[in-house]
């Protein structure tokens, strides 16, 4: 097989696929779509995804979808269930079952406790006159006109088609509950996103002995022995009271060399950048990347509200924590 015909193979399939998805167009235009919608933003617990084989994998992905966009969810194998974890279901949730076919064993065979228990049904199949769909309060189409799978037996076009109307309840719940940026970040506190929302100076400055920090009168060569030692870059300046009254870094460094200043005579105060840039706790780690970005300056001191020195924060500590 040459690679013109594997490519050809492949072509067919994303085809195929895509006129599934194409398909279901139709099917969220109908009420049993909304029905599903309301059933899921009613439930006061969370919603149950169940599925065998191929569709218990779907079923998984959408569980996750769903609970990382607003939408407490979680998948329960339909085959455990019968042995033990249908505990999990409560009065308050809502199952959501996943069938092809819609009759497969072992989802058909926990349907009447799911009955019982008087938890909304919400069935994803591919057979609208199959059990499943006629024992559900809300029964969505996602039947294809064939599989791409050539043999017409491996599930590839159907499961597809189940994950995008997966992804299609998810998002119309995710825009009706008003779900934001936020929201999303702390359901993903380890993704860069949450990252660039979540994390504080507060949890990234370096404070106490880490702090680069000399007063007024010390002399040039002992404020570099500082910075050194702190390895920040720079070494805030304080008076008496430890309010900030300038910095000095590795630029201002190069500036006093180039003046032919004596390091080993000079007083910090006469060196420093008094006029200097802060940030203050309680912002973002976001925004003192945009600060250090905008004017090119690679550390900043961080003051409270009385103007006293609390912390100091660098660009390495953004790199390190993933803001950058």
């Amino acid at each position: 097989m040459d690679d013109k015909k594997l490519q050809e193979l492949a072509r067919a399939v994303i085809e195929t696929e895509a006129c599934a998805i194409q398909g279901l167009t139709a099917q969220v235009n109908k009420p049993s779509f909304t029905q599903a919608c309301r059933l899921m933003l009613e439930c006061k617990g969370r919603i149950v995804v169940i599925g065998m084989g191929k569709s218990g994998h779907i079923a998984g992905k959408i569980a996750a979808t769903l609970a990382s966009t607003g939408t407490p969810a979680f998948f329960v194998h339909p085959g455990e269930a019968s042995h033990g974890d249908l505990g999990m279901i409560t009065s308050s949730d809502v199952v959501l079952a996943l069938s092809n076919s819609g009759e497969t064993n072992e989802i058909i065979t926990i349907l009447p406790i799911i009955k019982r228990l008087d938890v909304p049904l919400i069935a994803m199949t591919g057979n609208p006159e199959s059990t499943l769909a006629q024992a559900a309060q809300a029964s969505i189409n996602v039947g294809v006109d064939k599989e791409a799978c050539p043999l017409g037996l491996a599930p590839t076009a159907s499961t597809t088609a189940a994950l995008a109307m997966g992804d299609a309840l998810a998002v119309a719940l995710l825009e009706t509950r008003g779900f934001t940026e936020e929201d999303f970040a702390r359901s993903h506190p380890g993704g860069t996103l949450g990252r660039r929302l979540l994390l504080l100076i507060d949890d990234l400055m370096h404070t106490g002995d880490a702090l680069p920090q000399v007063d007024g009168d010390t002399l040039l060569s002992d404020a570099l022995v500082e910075m050194t030692r702190k390895g920040l870059g720079m070494t805030a300046i304080v008076d008496g009271n430890k309010k900030l009254v300038g910095v000095f870094t590795d630029g201002d460094l190069r500036r006093t060399i180039d003046h032919k200043i004596d390091l080993h005579t000079a007083r910090i105060r006469d060196v420093m950048t008094s006029e200097c840039r802060t940030i203050h706790p309680g912002m973002l780690a976001a925004e003192a990347l945009q600060i250090m970005d905008a004017t090119k300056i690679n550390a900043l001191p961080v003051i409270n509200d009385d103007n006293e020195l609390v912390g100091a924060l660098n660009m390495h500590d953004l790199l390190r924590a993933g803001v950058v």
